[in-house]
């Protein structure tokens, strides 16, 4: 049976381990958090006036790249949308921007057609503005997933496995213990242990200063590190990619039962 246990939850940060379960399962996991997660995300720009020293292309590509805070399940793809993919307050976001210089254009800046949704932060700057100089532009958002284009990933995400240390008649105990860069290898006596997992990076120090000391990982046992980069809760993303892992096994076996 699989066990999670949540060791830190910080802003758009999550940690956790998950125990009982097969590295396959762990990389699926990881693969759909940044892969498969829908996400809005600016599609198309439609710049009216742009007298700023960018070029059009730039300030379209950063548009693109804001992070945009949402309502999960609000929005429907496109393609899957009852306007059959012309495009509705179902399926997509406006937003526009229009402001002279001297100044900043900002993601605050962006006027939405659904309050709900806005950039995650408004200080994000988009073009700076000198005297003189313009900017006038339409844009609409869609939901679409990291595996089609990097704006659309929900988060970065990985894992590794929970580290111990299993000793076959370690000569040099305490040698081993000091060449740990982190100091997080301890002594029962003369045998070394890890006394903090969670900080091991498995960079197998130790085992090098020792011969009969080898540092490895608990079967079935890993380190998650989920970190948000759209507007999605951290734990959303993990809930949403076990689902979305979930209906693809039911989908396999549905398959399989036609054969």
């Amino acid at each position: 049976m699989m066990k999670i246990h949540l060791l830190e939850k910080k802003g758009s940060k999550l940690r956790f381990v998950a125990e009982g379960i097969s590295p396959a399962f762990a990389n699926a996991l990881r693969r759909i958090m940044i892969s498969e997660i829908p996400v809005l995300a600016i599609e198309w720009v439609d710049i009216r006036d742009n007298s700023s020293i960018l070029f059009d292309e730039m300030v379209a590509h950063r548009m693109g790249l804001l992070p945009l805070k949402f309502e999960p399940g609000k929005f429907s793809f496109t393609k899957d949308c009852k306007c059959s993919d012309k495009g509705c307050p179902l399926c997509q976001v406006a937003f526009s921007i229009e402001k002279a210089g001297p100044g900043t254009a900002y993601s605050g800046d962006m006027v939405s057609s659904d309050k709900s949704v806005k950039a995650t932060d408004p200080n994000f700057p988009i073009v700076e503005l000198l005297k003189n100089q313009s900017i006038k532009l339409g844009a609409v958002a869609r939901l679409g997933m990291g595996k089609t284009h990097a704006k659309f990933q929900a988060a970065n995400a990985a894992y590794q496995y929970y580290p111990e240390i299993k000793s076959d008649g370690c000569d040099e105990p305490k040698k081993a213990a000091a060449a740990c860069p982190k100091g997080i290898v301890g002594l029962k006596g003369k045998t070394p242990f890890i006394k903090e997992p969670l900080k091991c990076d498995l960079c197998r120090l130790c085992e090098h200063a020792c011969e009969g000391l080898k540092v490895q990982g608990v079967p079935g046992k890993f380190i998650f590190n989920v970190e948000s980069i759209s507007g999605l809760e951290p734990e959303y993303i993990v809930g949403r990619a076990a689902e979305i892992l979930r209906e693809k096994g039911e989908e396999l076996k549905k398959q399989l039962s036609k054969i």
